[in-house]
Order: structure tokens, then sequence, then C-alpha cells
């Protein structure tokens, strides 16, 4: 994600609430809220509620799905294979959706789509062109976003993903690999992984659509899933062996292509987490997580040094100046700004004065998304080595998740800012000198 120059990275964290998801001018326009039902929302990690350069029109931290005024979900009817595709009417007819496999220079599978009034359907991609409702670019983590302005090249598809969501309730939402184009085609060339057996033809995006779902839902008590690749056809499949391998792994039949409640959707270069409307009554609201740090700061946390009353942020670091809290990530105790302990090299090693531990100094910055919350806990321990603060057990959690990195590897990020965890555990409890008087 580009980083605007006049808006340092994390330095200048803010925990302003997003505006709404819908800006002047865009196509789905508040009317969106369709009858005032709420499907749920994507959010992506890294950005902790806002983008560097601002949240803008399709191009956000975090959208939210509700349901359209009219359906626009689509699903498919009849397939026939062709010599030119082309040429053929389904490909030019713009009102007609369709998916075409390249089997060879000189034939193809078409697979036409009609109109589904039981579903609506939200596109997700990096493209900005008129059918993506979601437009996702690749992030940055957070202690690179000095380094670099923009994305050379990106590995996220300009049409990555569909989702389409029962417009009944329970309001099931279902992910697909793939997006249709301005033209309504999805195309998998030659080159694509796809296969063809009697009846049945499918395919996999070169990148790959990636969803991991927690074990026992989004909660306290949550436990990382195993990472799946979700086929054109929304069918569930084992990772391949690199990510664009050009075979296909086992089918899991015993598994689904719905989201739940937690699901991380990776798009090989941003990681989306799906919260559903249900499940986001048990996050804490702004206010209740404002009540939170009102609680710890009535206890007067102390500078041991500077014997200064220190005050954690409700918005990020903006405006605290020498009551900003810092914290050494050895051993977890809760400063503020000060010069002693330094080591004689200048580096981020410091000795803490009340243990004498060498460690990081970082500043604590709160973590502001509250959708990435997995209970309503006061925000007592921060991940390391960024500083981001959150409760103990959405530290816990997300530090056993491993997200995709790249086309292979997998490691543990911040969820706010997307920056790799130190290893295990990945955070640590703060040690407040409070209630003092």
């Amino acid at each position: 994600m580009p980083k605007s120059k006049d808006r340092p990275s994390d330095d200048r964290d803010s925990c302003q609430p997003a505006s709404p998801q819908h800006g002047p001018g865009d196509r789905a326009s508040s009317a969106t809220n369709y009858q005032g039902v709420k499907y749920g929302e994507l959010v992506v990690l890294g950005y902790n509620g806002h983008l560097p350069q601002g949240n803008k029109g399709r191009r956000r931290s975090k959208y939210v799905l509700y349901k359209r005024p009219q359906a626009n979900g689509v699903k498919p009817f009849r397939k026939h294979v062709v010599k030119n595709p082309h040429s053929s009417k389904a490909i030019q007819d713009s009102s007609q959706h369709s998916v075409t496999y390249t089997l060879s220079r000189n034939q193809a599978v078409i697979v036409e789509y009609k109109q589904d009034p039981d579903t609506d359907m939200f596109q997700i991609g990096r493209s900005s062109e008129d059918p993506i409702d979601f437009v996702v670019m690749d992030t940055i983590p957070g202690h690179m976003r000095t380094d670099s302005d923009t994305i050379s090249q990106s590995t996220i598809s300009r049409f990555a993903c569909r989702i389409l969501v029962d417009r009944n309730p329970p309001y099931t939402a279902r992910i697909f690999a793939a997006g249709f184009d301005s033209g309504k085609n999805i195309f998998l060339g030659e080159k694509a992984v796809k296969w063809y057996k009697g009846e049945e033809i499918d395919g996999l995006t070169t990148n790959g659509v990636f969803i991991m779902q927690p074990q026992g839902g989004f909660n306290a008590s949550s436990k990382t899933g195993v990472w799946r690749e979700i086929s054109v056809g929304g069918a569930v499949y084992a990772l391949r062996e690199s990510r664009s391998t050009p075979h296909k792994s086992n089918q899991i039949l015993d598994e689904d292509n719905i989201l739940h409640d937690g699901t991380l959707i990776d798009l090989c270069g941003a990681t989306l987490l799906w919260r559903s409307a249900l499940g986001l009554i048990t996050s804490p609201s702004e206010h209740e997580f404002e009540h939170l740090i009102e609680e710890l700061n009535a206890g007067r946390p102390q500078c041991p040094v500077g014997l200064m009353t220190l005050v954690l942020p409700k918005k990020g670091t903006l405006g605290i100046n020498d009551k900003q809290p810092f914290v050494y990530l050895k051993c977890g105790h809760v400063h503020g700004q000060h010069q002693w302990g330094q080591t004689k090299g200048g580096g981020d090693e410091r000795t803490c004065p009340l243990c004498l531990s060498v460690g990081p100094f970082v500043k604590l910055k709160m973590g502001c998304e509250l959708s990435l919350y997995v209970d309503n806990e006061h925000p007592t321990h921060c991940f390391s080595p960024c500083g981001h603060m959150a409760s103990e057990h959405t530290c816990r959690y997300w530090a056993q998740v491993p997200v995709p990195h790249g086309c292979q590897g997998f490691h543990a990020i911040c969820p706010f800012c997307a920056t790799p965890l130190d290893a295990d555990p990945g955070y640590m409890k703060l040690i407040f000198q409070d209630h003092t008087d």
C-alpha cells in the first residue's frame, strides 16, 4: 500500500473511526444499506482502521457488506465447448456473465451464468474498474512503510475473488476465486490450473485465493485452522506445493467455501478478515473500548524514572507527548520517554532501570481496529516488536496465526500493522507502576 509522504508510518497512528464505506459519487450509495441488513465486514490486516493516505471511495481498510436494493448474484446454468471463445455470443454479450476455461488453442469450455434473485455478489481485487466493490492493494508491513512508497509489481489479481451472500437469513456468505471483469467475463488461460472431468470443470487462479477457518469460532478460546485454497467454482483444496505450482492438490470434500466469523482470506499480497454481523456483537464498541482505556488510566500509571503520570492513548499516539507510554519489550515494564540506559552504540537496545533487562524500548500504540479483537477485555498486552496494544486473548490468538508471506512462507504478524512478530510468544504483558497514590 503506498505511503503518504506527509503521514509517516505508525508513529502517527490514529484511531479515528473509519468513514462511511461509500464516498461521494460511488455507485453504491447509502441506499446500499437496504432495509438496515448488514451482512458483515471485510477488514484488511495491517492498517489499524485507516490507510496511510486515508480511506477513499472503494479503496479503504475496511469494507462493510450490506444487503443490496436488488439482487445482483449469479449462478451457473449451462456450459458448452467452443473453438474460438472470443467470438462466442456468451463472451460478446455484455449482459451475460460467463467463465471461460481455455483447454487448448482451438478449444475452450464456456460456463454461462444466470441471475440469481436469492444472492448478492461482492467482488474484491486490485482493479479500480467498476465491477470491483472493494479495491485492495498490497500490504506493506508497518516496519517497512518508511522505506517504500509504492509497490513495483503486485501479486494480487485485478479481479481476485467474489463473495455471494444469501439475501435471506441466516445470510450465509460463500467465497469463490476470481471475479468478473467489466465485460462480465472470467478467463482462465491455457496455462491456468484447470481440470475437465465428465460434466465437471473447475480451475484455480494463478496465485490462488486462500482461506483459513479458525477452530471454535472467533473468540477468546479460538485456535488457528488450516489454510486451504478455493477454486473458481467454490470447491476447497489443499494448498499446492508452492503458490503458483501448475498442478492442483487434493480436494477436501468435507469442507466448504462458507465464510464463518473470523475466516481469513489471503489474496497473495493482502490478507482480509471476515467478521459476520452476528459475530461483531461480541467485539467492543468504540464507547466500550474508550471506557476500558479510561479504567486503566484511572490507575494513574507512573514513569519510574521521570515520575510523571502516563496516559494511555485512546486514539493512537497523537498529542500525548511527554505522557506517552513506552515499554521495554524484554521485560514489559512501562515507562515514559527517558534517556537512561542507552547503550554505547546508540542502537535500539536499552537497559530497563527496574530490572536491568536489556532489550528494545518502543512506543506503545493502541490497536484501534476493534473488529480484530476476539474479546472485549482491557488492552493489557502488546505485540512485539511493534508495540500495538490489545487484550491478552487477542494478542495470544494472532501470535499463533501463520499468515501467508510471499508465495511460499508463513509467519505471524501484528494484525494492526502487519509487522512480523518476534519469536515465541510474539507478545508481552505490560507491567504498569500504577495505583501509587
